[in-house]
C-alpha cells in the first residue's frame, strides 16, 4: 500500500505531531468524503506501507521526526514557487528557512528523495512570465545538486473554490500557446541546473519541449526506493491526466492553514478556520472525531504490500 500524506493538506507543516502518532499506534482513520458516515481504519505498519508520499510547503516541523520514520520507505513532493504573501499568506520566510530546509531535507534523506514542484503557475499583471522566469532561475540554482526533479503546472480555476479571489488578483487560466512559449523557456533554465522538468495533470503535450508527464505517485520511484517491483495500478480516483498510481490519502479538506489563495482543497478561511478549531493531535483522525450515535461506521482496510515477492528464474 501507498500512502499519500497528502493531497488535501500539509501534513508535515501542521499535523506532523498528528502523523507521528499515528505511525506509533500503527493505523489512521479516514472519512470518506462522498459518505460522511464512513469511516476506513488504515493500517500503517511497516509490512503493509510500502512507501509514503509527503506533500507539503514545509517540512521543517516533520524533520526532526524522521527518525521514527526508519523502518519507512518515503519522499517528498517540496512546493517552492516565488509567490508572495498576497498568493501565499502564511509560509515562512523562503529564503530564510523554506530553501535552506529543502537543501538540509535533501541531504539527509538524498535528493532523489524530494521533488521539487513550482506549482501552480499563475500570471496577471505582477506575476509575469518573465516574474516567473527569474523565481525559477534563482531558486533552480540554490537547489541545483539538492534534487533531480522539477514538476511544474498551470493554475486550474474551480468556480465553487478558488474563481472568486483569483478573479480578484485578474488571474485566469492560461492558453495554450502561453503554456506552451513560458514551458519552452523555462525547460532550458531547469535543465541547465541538472534537472528533469515534468507537467503534473496537464492535458497540454509539452513532450516535444523534453517536458513529460508527471506522476507525483510515482511507481518507478518508488519501485527504486523500495528496490523491488510493485504491483499497482493507475489511479482512477484522479483526473485523466494525472499518472500517479493507486494510493491511500490519509488527509482531510480544509485543514491546510498556509493560506494560499489559489487553492482548491479549501472552501474558505471560515471553514477551515472552524475545522482546524477540532485539531487533536491524539485523535486517530484528523481535525475530527468518531461518532458512532451519529451514524459513523469503521471499516477495517484490508491492506497488504503491493512489492512483487515472487521468485522468479533467469533462464538468459
Amino acid at each position: 500500500m501507498i500512502i499519500s500524506a497528502s493531497r488535501k493538506t500539509d501534513i508535515p507543516a501542521y499535523f506532523s505531531e498528528w502523523f507521528i502518532n499515528r505511525i506509533r499506534e500503527g493505523y489512521v482513520l479516514t472519512r470518506n468524503p462522498m459518505n460522511a458516515h464512513q469511516i476506513s481504519r488504515v493500517p500503517l505498519t511497516p509490512d503493509v506501507v510500502d512507501c509514503i508520499v509527503f506533500w507539503t510547503k514545509n517540512p521543517v516541523p516533520m524533520m526532526s521526526h524522521l527518525e521514527e520514520l526508519k523502518d519507512y520507505k518515503y519522499y517528498f513532493q517540496f512546493t517552492l514557487t516565488g509567490y508572495g504573501k498576497d498568493l501565499e499568506a502564511h509560509l515562512p520566510d523562503k529564503k530564510i528557512i523554506l530553501l535552506p530546509a529543502f537543501r538540509k531535507l535533501a541531504t539527509k534523506i538524498g535528493p532523489e528523495k524530494v521533488i521539487w514542484r513550482y506549482d501552480p503557475i499563475a500570471f496577471n499583471d505582477v506575476y509575469t512570465p518573465e516574474y516567473h522566469l527569474s523565481a525559477i532561475k534563482q531558486i533552480a540554482e540554490y537547489l541545483r545538486g539538492y534534487t533531480n526533479k522539477c514538476v511544474i503546472s498551470f493554475v486550474d480555476i474551480y468556480r465553487s473554490k478558488n474563481k472568486t479571489t483569483l478573479d480578484s488578483m485578474k488571474i485566469a487560466e492560461s492558453s495554450d500557446d502561453t503554456m506552451y512559449s513560458f514551458a519552452s523557456r523555462l525547460v532550458d533554465i531547469v535543465k541547465s541546473m541538472d534537472m528533469e522538468v515534468s507537467s503534473c495533470s496537464e492535458k497540454i503535450d509539452l513532450s516535444s519541449l523534453g517536458i513529460t508527464h508527471n506522476s507525483c505517485i510515482d511507481k518507478d520511484l518508488i519501485e527504486k526506493i523500495c528496490e523491488g517491483t510493485i504491483k499497482v495500478s493507475k489511479d482512477k480516483s484522479q483526473r485523466l491526466e494525472c499518472g500517479c498510481v493507486a494510493s491511500r490519502d490519509i488527509g482531510s479538506y480544509n485543514t491546510c492553514l498556509n493560506g494560499c489563495r489559489y487553492c482548491y482543497a479549501n472552501y474558505s478561511p471560515e471553514t477551515v478556520k472552524a475545522t482546524y478549531a477540532k485539531y487533536d493531535p491524539k485523535s486517530p483522525i484528523l481535525c475530527d472525531s468518531v461518532d458512532e450515535s451519529a451514524g459513523d461506521e469503521i471499516t477495517e482496510v484490508k491492506a497488504k504490500s503491493l512489492i512483487d515477492k515472487q521468485i522468479r528464474l533467469n533462464l538468459t
